[in-house]
């Protein structure tokens, strides 16, 4: 009988503390710490595309992985305190989205993977030593920035008739915006235009100032740089660019879906799922140093007829044929 007693109270208290087949062991669920200069709000919708390619991929948040967000509300000095709390925290790895995120986490670490998105270009700023051997612990993928701003001035022109002065809305110079600004100087010369560069911080405050900058300068068009900060901010710049009766071109679609006028430029919702697959590789223990920077692939050419009529311009037939969706 006490034989039987005991066999019974072993069994329940191994099925008990025994570990389910499908559990992650206590304390090994990985972390992963993400940094963006912007805020979440702004950030939200690349953020669920991020999650859902994560999920896809068999990493449910909240149940095998962790994320740890930071986010710089539009303050970029608090990068390098952000980081360096990342760090502290000893995730597993780091996506740093965008340039000024990239540069803050590889300062703070040479150890911790990081996996930046929406990166300019990683070359030119030395943020990684070739595309095809990233070296270190940096690999991730690039938007391609600078070439693409020129051909944004490109398109603004044959879209603006009689157009002559082009108004830059770029935030106070950091090495992405010295990258942008070598391409775009150039490429206005080439196209005979004045390029009016207006540094404005991407709040409610300094953007109307900068409008109305813009608008003391007499440009018939503006343009914005390429940037987190002011993806964040894309609906008060679309309306701000509707109130003063501007053309403008952005760099991404999501400007458009605001209302904007035209975009073009990287889908950067494609960057953010691919930034996911890179992560679950990393964790799965590939190395970053091995794994070779990707560019885009995929660009869109939006062009909103709406905002368009709102503003009084007719938009050539030939620059329309051009566009991959017209939002009439």
């Amino acid at each position: 009988m006490m034989k039987s007693i005991l066999f019974w109270l072993l069994a329940t208290v191994f099925l008990i503390t025994a570990p389910r087949a499908d559990a992650q062991p206590i304390g090994k669920i990985p972390r992963i710490g993400f940094l963006d200069a912007s805020t979440a709000s702004g950030m939200a919708g690349l953020l669920e595309a991020f999650r859902q390619e994560l999920s896809k991929l068999g990493w449910i948040e909240g149940k095998n992985i962790t994320i740890e967000y930071r986010f710089a509300e539009q303050k970029r000095e608090r990068m390098p305190e952000l980081a360096a709390d990342l760090v502290r925290l000893k995730v597993n790895l780091i996506v740093a989205s965008g340039t000024p995120s990239a540069f803050a986490v590889k300062k703070a670490t040479t150890t911790i993977p990081i996996v930046v998105t929406n990166v300019g270009d990683p070359v030119g700023t030395g943020l990684v030593g070739s595309l095809a051997r990233p070296e270190g612990n940096v690999t991730g993928l690039s938007s391609l920035s600078p070439e693409l701003n020129s051909k944004r001035l490109e398109i603004l022109k044959d879209a603006v008739p009689k157009l002559a002065r082009v108004g830059l809305l770029r935030s106070p110079l950091g090495v992405q915006g010295d990258i942008q600004l070598i391409e775009l100087r150039p490429a206005a010369l080439a196209l005979k235009l004045k390029l009016e560069e207006i540094e404005t911080q991407p709040d409610a405050k300094d953007l109307e100032t900068a409008f109305q900058t813009a608008k003391q300068k007499q440009v018939g068009a503006i343009m914005t740089a390429v940037g987190s900060r002011f993806f964040a901010e894309r609906k008060r710049i679309v309306e701000l660019a509707g109130k003063h009766r501007l053309p403008a071109i952005y760099p991404q679609k999501e400007f458009a879906d605001e209302g904007g006028l035209m975009s073009y430029g990287v889908d950067f919702t494609d960057l953010y799922r691919r930034a996911a697959v890179y992560v679950d590789k990393i964790l799965k223990g590939a190395k970053p140093a091995d794994l070779p920077v990707q560019q885009a692939t995929k660009f869109e050419f939006v062009i909103n007829l709406k905002a368009a009529k709102q503003i009084g311009l007719t938009i050539p037939p030939d620059v329309l044929a051009r566009a991959n969706k017209v939002v009439k």
